[in-house]
């Protein structure tokens, strides 16, 4: 990959995490980070510095990373391990003050190339984490910085982020990171469309009856109560990574597969989106219900109060453009559901006369299910003719092909997402990133929508966990002659 700003030319030889001690890091970035060591990905001269408010020597975090990297990282990819515990050293920090930053600027050093800042902090500490940074010398022109969301809850809390980001930062060197955009089949759907020519021709209303995208999950609440009591599934998975997912079915063919001329065609479907109507909306929370055989509580008990915030939304959306007039894009997440899934599905449009039915067979349109997670996979079902004589009439029936990743590509390394944006943001790449522009598109449609709910008093519906959202979600694409792939 290439890119096409100011900042391409250097590689960062050091790292600076921000949020070294929490969940995500324990979970996604030291693994990543230990697993691009074992492929030998990461140049022997980057060093990687981590910061928290926890009081720690370089010994100690090493031990912390130890510790993770046993209980979150496949012992075959453990093979980097101990030149990657080198690699780390650490320095307590409280960013709610100025107080500490030199210090931090001295553990981190004078890079030779360059360093790269990856922020995994509450949005509140943001502002004030960049001034700490400018005063202590570490936000110059070799200096790029990666934001994790969320960033803002709404249209004005995001800008207030992205112009204190960019007080210190020009645009070519923030990296805004949805962890989605580092899926393996995510960025397949490029390779999907734009590698071969039997899609391209068919990419249209003309052959697509409509698209519906499905994010679900069987988990509850866990660890993030206080955040996703003040989000709902609306912000938390719409407004982000369902949006980025429809973007990538919906755009126009970029000229080259670089940072701008992606981020490019997926704005301006983001910026074509339809506002939303009354009616076009379903939103439920989940009760108590069973999820794989255990009984598990509802929303407000895992929460131990009332609450009217969503934990599930189907939405009716439409891109209002030549290519896609009139085909409605369905889009459906929530918690507590069946199964974990993420996928998009395209269903084309029924062939337009069928020479089988005076024989009595009948046809089904084509579907393309692509797959990506918890399997990576992509599913093209075909009419065929069944095997037979044909003496009571003839039959068809839909087959198959199927196409798992794992199996396409075998040897392949199954990486986390995190290592490849990690390894971009250290690099320099920004195509798998997310542009202020794109971000702030974004925030306009859903807080169209929020405003909409707020006016006509909007409340979730209830359903019960296993089950896949309120009977309401059903009859949205049901009104339609739709049937959500379940």
């Amino acid at each position: 990959m290439t890119e096409t700003g100011s900042n391409a030319a250097f590689s960062a030889d050091r790292l600076l995490l921000f949020g070294a001690t929490g969940d995500l890091s324990q979970r996604m970035l030291l693994p990543s980070l230990c697993a691009l060591t074992h492929d030998g990905l990461l140049s022997p001269d980057l060093r990687i510095v981590g910061t928290a408010r926890s009081e720690m020597t370089d010994g100690e975090f090493r031990n912390f990373a130890r510790e993770a990297l046993e209980k979150y990282l496949p012992p075959k990819r453990r093979g980097g391990m101990a030149e990657f515990l080198n690699r780390l050293s650490y320095q307590a920090l409280d960013a709610t003050t100025i107080e500490g930053f030199d210090e931090l600027a001295k553990k981190v050093g004078e890079p030779r190339q360059g360093l790269a800042i990856f922020l995994s902090t509450a949005p509140s500490l943001f502002e004030p984490t960049i001034a700490g940074l400018q005063s202590a010398g570490l936000a110059g022109p070799n200096v790029r910085i990666g934001l994790e969301k969320p960033l803002g809850t709404d249209l004005a809390s995001s800008r207030e982020i992205n112009d204190a980001v960019a007080m210190a930062f020009s645009e070519d060197r923030i990296f805004r990171i949805d962890h989605y955009l580092g899926k393996e089949t995510v960025q397949n759907l490029l390779a999907l469309r734009f590698a071969n020519i039997m899609f391209e021709p068919i990419w249209n209303a003309s052959y697509i009856d409509h698209v519906q995208i499905t994010v679900a999950e069987t988990v509850g609440l866990e660890s993030r109560v206080a955040y996703y009591d003040d989000s709902g599934a609306l912000r938390d998975m719409v407004q982000n990574h369902m949006l980025q997912l429809l973007a990538l079915v919906a755009m126009e063919p970029p000229t080259s597969f670089d940072s701008t001329a992606v981020r490019d065609e997926k704005v301006k479907v983001l910026r074509s989106l339809r506002p939303v109507k009354d009616g076009e909306t379903v939103t439920g929370q989940y009760r108590a219900g069973a999820i794989e055989g255990r009984t598990v509580p509802g929303y407000d008990d895992e929460l131990g109060k009332d609450s009217d915030t969503e934990t599930f939304v189907a939405i009716k959306a439409h891109v209002d453009n030549w290519r896609w007039k009139g085909v409605p894009f369905y889009l459906r997440t929530g918690k507590r559901l069946p199964e974990r899934v993420t996928e998009i599905v395209i269903q084309f449009r029924c062939i337009p006369f069928s020479i089988f039915e005076g024989r009595g067979a009948k046809t089904q349109p084509n579907r393309l299910v692509i797959g990506i997670q918890p399997e990576e996979n992509v599913h093209l079902s075909l009419m065929a003719k069944v095997p037979g004589l044909d003496r009571e009439g003839l039959r068809l029936r839909p087959v198959p092909l199927d196409i798992s990743m794992p199996d396409a590509f075998a040897g392949a390394v199954k990486r986390i997402a995190y290592e490849r944006l990690l390894l971009d943001l250290v690099e320099g790449d920004q195509t798998l990133f997310v542009r202020r522009d794109e971000v702030e598109a974004q925030w306009e449609w859903i807080d169209a929508i929020r405003n909409g709910w707020a006016e006509s008093g909007l409340e979730p519906k209830p359903y019960s966990a296993g089950n896949w959202g309120p009977s309401a979600a059903i009859a949205l694409a049901e009104r339609d002659g739709v049937s959500w792939h379940d």
